[in-house]
Protein backbone atom coordinates (compact mmCIF):
# COMPACT_ATOMS: atom_id res chain seq x y z
CA UNK A 1 0.00 0.00 0.00
CA UNK A 2 1.51 3.32 -0.87
CA UNK A 3 1.99 5.81 1.73
CA UNK A 4 -0.66 8.05 0.61
CA UNK A 5 -3.39 5.24 0.36
CA UNK A 6 -2.36 4.97 4.33
CA UNK A 7 -2.54 8.29 4.58
CA UNK A 8 -5.94 8.74 3.21
CA UNK A 9 -7.38 5.32 4.96
CA UNK A 10 -6.56 6.82 8.46
CA UNK A 11 -7.85 10.07 7.55
CA UNK A 12 -10.87 9.04 6.44
CA UNK A 13 -11.57 6.80 9.41
CA UNK A 14 -10.89 9.19 11.88
CA UNK A 15 -13.64 12.06 9.85
CA UNK A 16 -16.02 8.75 9.87
CA UNK A 17 -15.28 8.35 13.77
CA UNK A 18 -15.96 12.07 14.35
CA UNK A 19 -19.29 12.38 13.10
CA UNK A 20 -20.36 9.94 15.77
CA UNK A 21 -19.03 13.27 17.66
CA UNK A 22 -21.71 15.41 16.10
CA UNK A 23 -24.71 12.99 16.68
CA UNK A 24 -23.17 12.29 20.76
CA UNK A 25 -23.48 16.09 21.31
CA UNK A 26 -26.65 16.48 19.44
CA UNK A 27 -25.19 18.76 16.83
CA UNK A 28 -26.92 17.69 13.89
CA UNK A 29 -30.37 16.59 12.68
CA UNK A 30 -30.91 13.93 10.39
CA UNK A 31 -28.08 13.72 7.12
CA UNK A 32 -27.46 17.70 7.80
CA UNK A 33 -23.74 18.47 8.84
CA UNK A 34 -20.09 17.38 8.16
CA UNK A 35 -16.50 17.24 9.01
CA UNK A 36 -13.60 17.30 6.67
CA UNK A 37 -9.98 16.48 7.64
CA UNK A 38 -7.17 17.73 5.10
CA UNK A 39 -4.38 15.41 3.84
CA UNK A 40 -1.27 16.86 5.17
CA UNK A 41 1.30 17.19 2.39
CA UNK A 42 -1.31 16.59 -0.42
CA UNK A 43 -4.22 19.25 -2.02
CA UNK A 44 -6.75 16.83 -0.87
CA UNK A 45 -9.21 16.89 1.97
CA UNK A 46 -11.75 14.05 2.80
CA UNK A 47 -15.50 14.99 3.74
CA UNK A 48 -18.72 13.39 4.48
CA UNK A 49 -20.61 11.97 1.44
CA UNK A 50 -23.88 13.62 0.42
CA UNK A 51 -27.44 12.44 1.70
CA UNK A 52 -26.21 9.28 3.78
CA UNK A 53 -27.82 8.39 7.12
CA UNK A 54 -24.98 9.39 10.07
CA UNK A 55 -25.82 5.53 11.31
CA UNK A 56 -24.75 4.29 7.62
CA UNK A 57 -21.28 5.99 7.40
CA UNK A 58 -18.40 3.93 6.84
CA UNK A 59 -14.47 5.15 6.61
CA UNK A 60 -14.78 3.69 2.80
CA UNK A 61 -17.75 5.80 2.50
CA UNK A 62 -16.31 9.27 2.91
CA UNK A 63 -15.19 10.80 -0.30
CA UNK A 64 -11.93 12.07 -1.26
CA UNK A 65 -11.56 15.37 -3.24
CA UNK A 66 -9.19 17.66 -4.14
CA UNK A 67 -9.30 21.94 -3.00
CA UNK A 68 -11.45 22.85 -5.52
CA UNK A 69 -14.56 19.98 -4.04
CA UNK A 70 -13.87 17.86 -7.18
CA UNK A 71 -13.82 14.08 -6.29
CA UNK A 72 -10.22 12.71 -6.78
CA UNK A 73 -9.20 10.02 -8.93
CA UNK A 74 -7.47 6.94 -6.63
CA UNK A 75 -7.75 3.61 -5.34
CA UNK A 76 -10.01 4.83 -2.88
CA UNK A 77 -12.33 6.03 -5.30
CA UNK A 78 -16.45 5.43 -4.98
CA UNK A 79 -17.90 7.14 -8.33
CA UNK A 80 -21.53 5.81 -5.99
CA UNK A 81 -21.02 8.54 -3.80
CA UNK A 82 -20.79 12.24 -4.09
CA UNK A 83 -19.04 14.54 -1.42
CA UNK A 84 -21.42 17.03 1.07
CA UNK A 85 -22.71 19.92 -0.41
CA UNK A 86 -21.13 22.10 1.80
CA UNK A 87 -17.59 20.81 -0.17
CA UNK A 88 -17.00 24.10 -1.70
CA UNK A 89 -17.17 26.15 1.16
CA UNK A 90 -14.86 23.83 2.99
CA UNK A 91 -12.11 23.65 -0.10
CA UNK A 92 -11.94 27.34 0.18
CA UNK A 93 -11.18 27.53 3.54
CA UNK A 94 -8.50 25.19 2.89
CA UNK A 95 -7.10 26.93 -0.03
CA UNK A 96 -6.97 30.23 1.72
CA UNK A 97 -5.94 28.96 5.28
CA UNK A 98 -3.04 27.05 4.96
CA UNK A 99 -2.89 26.44 9.23
CA UNK A 100 -6.62 24.79 9.22
CA UNK A 101 -6.15 20.73 8.94
CA UNK A 102 -10.09 20.65 9.41
CA UNK A 103 -13.46 22.30 9.41
CA UNK A 104 -17.27 21.30 10.82
CA UNK A 105 -20.15 22.57 9.83
CA UNK A 106 -23.58 21.57 11.71
CA UNK A 107 -27.24 23.29 12.74
CA UNK A 108 -27.14 22.98 15.87
CA UNK A 109 -29.63 24.60 17.37
CA UNK A 110 -28.57 27.43 19.79
CA UNK A 111 -25.80 28.73 17.76
CA UNK A 112 -27.71 28.70 14.62
CA UNK A 113 -30.66 30.72 16.73
CA UNK A 114 -27.77 33.19 17.18
CA UNK A 115 -27.01 32.52 13.61
CA UNK A 116 -31.01 33.42 12.41
CA UNK A 117 -30.62 36.61 14.45
CA UNK A 118 -27.27 37.70 12.83
CA UNK A 119 -26.24 37.92 16.93
CA UNK A 120 -22.31 37.63 17.66
CA UNK A 121 -22.34 35.81 20.80
CA UNK A 122 -20.37 38.31 23.22
CA UNK A 123 -17.56 37.06 25.52
CA UNK A 124 -18.99 36.69 28.81
CA UNK A 125 -17.49 33.39 29.79
CA UNK A 126 -14.04 32.62 31.23
CA UNK A 127 -14.73 29.37 28.81
CA UNK A 128 -15.44 31.86 25.93
CA UNK A 129 -12.14 33.79 26.78
CA UNK A 130 -10.23 30.44 26.76
CA UNK A 131 -11.49 28.85 23.70
CA UNK A 132 -12.51 31.76 21.13
CA UNK A 133 -10.50 34.38 22.53
CA UNK A 134 -13.64 37.11 22.40
CA UNK A 135 -16.78 36.92 20.65
CA UNK A 136 -18.08 34.37 18.80
CA UNK A 137 -18.70 36.70 15.12
CA UNK A 138 -21.16 36.77 12.49
CA UNK A 139 -20.07 36.00 8.96
CA UNK A 140 -22.38 37.28 5.72
CA UNK A 141 -25.27 35.39 4.64
CA UNK A 142 -24.65 33.22 1.51
CA UNK A 143 -26.33 30.78 -0.57
CA UNK A 144 -24.84 26.96 -0.96
CA UNK A 145 -24.07 26.39 -4.92
CA UNK A 146 -20.49 28.26 -5.17
CA UNK A 147 -17.68 29.36 -2.76
CA UNK A 148 -19.57 32.00 -1.20
CA UNK A 149 -20.09 30.58 2.16
CA UNK A 150 -16.14 29.65 2.09
CA UNK A 151 -15.36 33.44 1.05
CA UNK A 152 -17.44 34.57 4.13
CA UNK A 153 -15.37 32.39 6.92
CA UNK A 154 -12.54 33.25 5.77
CA UNK A 155 -13.07 36.87 5.97
CA UNK A 156 -14.84 36.40 9.07
CA UNK A 157 -12.02 34.30 10.98
CA UNK A 158 -8.59 35.46 9.33
CA UNK A 159 -9.97 38.96 11.38
CA UNK A 160 -10.42 37.25 14.70
CA UNK A 161 -8.92 34.48 17.56
CA UNK A 162 -12.45 32.57 16.81
CA UNK A 163 -12.20 29.09 15.56
CA UNK A 164 -15.92 29.34 14.79
CA UNK A 165 -18.42 31.45 12.92
CA UNK A 166 -21.69 32.10 12.68
CA UNK A 167 -23.03 32.35 9.32
CA UNK A 168 -26.11 34.34 8.60
CA UNK A 169 -29.13 32.50 8.56
CA UNK A 170 -27.69 29.45 8.02
CA UNK A 171 -25.23 28.25 10.74
CA UNK A 172 -21.89 27.73 12.76
CA UNK A 173 -18.97 26.61 11.24
CA UNK A 174 -15.72 26.08 12.74
CA UNK A 175 -12.09 25.43 12.47
CA UNK A 176 -9.45 23.85 13.96
CA UNK A 177 -5.66 22.01 13.26
CA UNK A 178 -7.08 19.49 12.67
CA UNK A 179 -10.47 17.71 11.93
CA UNK A 180 -10.57 17.00 16.19
CA UNK A 181 -9.99 19.78 16.91
CA UNK A 182 -12.81 21.77 14.57
CA UNK A 183 -15.30 19.18 16.07
CA UNK A 184 -14.31 20.27 19.64
CA UNK A 185 -14.77 24.10 18.48
CA UNK A 186 -18.51 23.17 17.17
CA UNK A 187 -19.35 21.24 20.82
CA UNK A 188 -17.81 24.35 22.56
CA UNK A 189 -19.50 26.48 20.25
CA UNK A 190 -23.12 25.06 21.09
CA UNK A 191 -22.37 25.36 24.76
CA UNK A 192 -21.85 29.23 25.19
CA UNK A 193 -24.77 29.77 22.88
CA UNK A 194 -27.08 27.91 24.64
CA UNK A 195 -25.40 29.41 27.99
CA UNK A 196 -24.94 33.08 26.73
CA UNK A 197 -28.71 32.74 25.66
CA UNK A 198 -30.37 31.59 29.11
CA UNK A 199 -27.77 34.13 30.77
CA UNK A 200 -30.02 36.73 28.95
CA UNK A 201 -33.28 35.62 30.00
CA UNK A 202 -32.11 36.38 33.72
CA UNK A 203 -31.11 39.70 32.71
CA UNK A 204 -28.13 41.52 31.17
CA UNK A 205 -24.44 39.46 31.39
CA UNK A 206 -21.66 40.89 32.30
CA UNK A 207 -19.15 41.48 30.16
CA UNK A 208 -15.50 40.71 30.52
CA UNK A 209 -12.93 43.40 30.20
CA UNK A 210 -10.64 43.02 26.84
CA UNK A 211 -7.43 43.07 28.63
CA UNK A 212 -8.46 39.83 30.85
CA UNK A 213 -9.92 38.30 27.60
CA UNK A 214 -6.62 38.29 25.76
CA UNK A 215 -5.06 36.97 29.32
CA UNK A 216 -7.59 34.15 29.69
CA UNK A 217 -6.39 33.63 25.63
CA UNK A 218 -3.12 33.46 26.02
CA UNK A 219 -2.89 31.30 29.13
CA UNK A 220 -4.97 28.52 27.95
CA UNK A 221 -4.36 28.46 24.11
CA UNK A 222 0.01 28.78 25.26
CA UNK A 223 -0.27 26.84 28.41
CA UNK A 224 -3.44 25.48 30.08
CA UNK A 225 -4.91 23.89 26.79
CA UNK A 226 -1.80 22.46 25.63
Amino acid sequence: MSALLETISRIRAEVCALHAELTRYELVVWTAGNVSARVPGHDLMVIKPSGVSYADLTPESMVVTDLYGVPADGEWENPALTPSSDTAAHAYVYRHMPDVGGVVHTHSTYATAWAARGEAIPCVLTMMGDEFGGTIPVGPFALIGDDSIGRGIVETLQASNSPAVLMQNHGPFTIGKDARSAVKAAVMCEEVARTVHIARQLGEPLPIDQSQIESLYDRYQNVYGR
